[in-house]
């Protein structure tokens, strides 16, 4: 792959950071969403859905989402922080109820998420994976980074339970930041991958829509397990994984278990189950 892309025009860019409205996404309801509240700034979109869901969980039914034109503080697995420019994301929260599935199969939540993700962006155009368990990526590095290989993270995905067996999807894709504005040397942004969609309104309709796909498929009974697998670059690579409180497991990740875990083969060839942990790519 080129290692260079072309530059993005800066009048794209400051259009593409045009303030987000509520008027601008009425047309999301009644479908693909329920409801949708945009708030001009927000620490946290999915801090806020979960206290709105503590205090009226009526209010807020499946498929409605809050969205942040500039959220200050977001949140990402184990405490990580994440800040963009005013505009250069989009950072939205949606309520999810599949009060069909099981609460021991909600560890699906995640995975079902970066799969309606992974689709929004290659309907946008953009070559994007799902690395597990929760972040998009696209292989798009000019140079290899240690934990990451050549592959580059655009969207960081963060599900958390809120009220009445809710749980709140939150997901914050990286749009129009340049290289200088990108916090880490493993992100991207779809500007800085010279993709054609940058507009936030559009990008947010191709979200809603494939979410809704992808939680009805959940909802349904359907096997998630082949749809999630079909793309997830995680798969085949040779990884070490930080396993919350015990020790790392290295290997080959196969696939998915039946309930949403890593599948690693060691070079024992013990066959090792992975419920959370961050994969660090060692080749891939």
């Amino acid at each position: 792959m080129s290692s260079t892309v072309p530059a993005v025009p800066a009048e794209r860019i400051l259009r593409s950071r045009s303030e987000l409205t509520a008027g601008a996404l009425a047309g999301l309801v009644p479908a693909p969403l329920a409801r949708v509240d945009v708030l001009a700034q927000s620490p946290s979109t999915n801090t806020r859905l979960l206290e709105a869901l503590r205090r009226e969980g009526s209010a807020w039914p499946h498929l409605s989402a809050l969205v942040a034109d500039h959220q200050t503080a977001g949140r990402g697995r184990a405490g990580r922080a994440w800040v963009t420019p005013r505009g250069a994301a989009l950072t939205a929260s949606f309520a999810l109820r599949p009060v069909e599935v099981a609460r021991a199969d909600y560890g699906w939540a995640p995975l079902v998420t970066g799969l309606a993700t992974v689709r929004a962006l290659r309907r946008a155009g953009v070559g994007a994976w799902l690395k597990w368990p929760n972040d998009v990526v696209v292989e798009a590095g000019a140079r290899e980074i240690p934990g990451w290989g050549r592959w580059r993270k655009v969207v960081g995905i963060l599900c958390e339970t809120g009220e009445d067996a809710a749980v709140v999807a939150g997901i914050g894709i990286n749009v129009s930041q340049e290289p200088a504005e990108l916090p880490v040397p493993h992100a991207a942004s779809l500007a800085s991958l010279g993709a054609t969609e940058l507009d936030r309104v559009v990008l947010m309709g191709l979200l809603a829509a494939e979410l809704r796909d992808s939680v009805a498929q959940w909802r349904s009974g359907e096997p998630m397990r082949a749809p999630v697998e079909a793309v997830l670059a995680t798969v085949g690579w040779d990884v070490a994984i930080d396993v919350p409180d015990g020790a790392p497991v290295s290997g080959v990740a196969e696939g998915l278990a039946p309930g949403g875990g890593l599948v690693v083969r060691t070079a024992a060839g013990e066959r090792r189950e992975v419920l959370a942990g961050d994969v660090r790519v060692r080749r891939g």
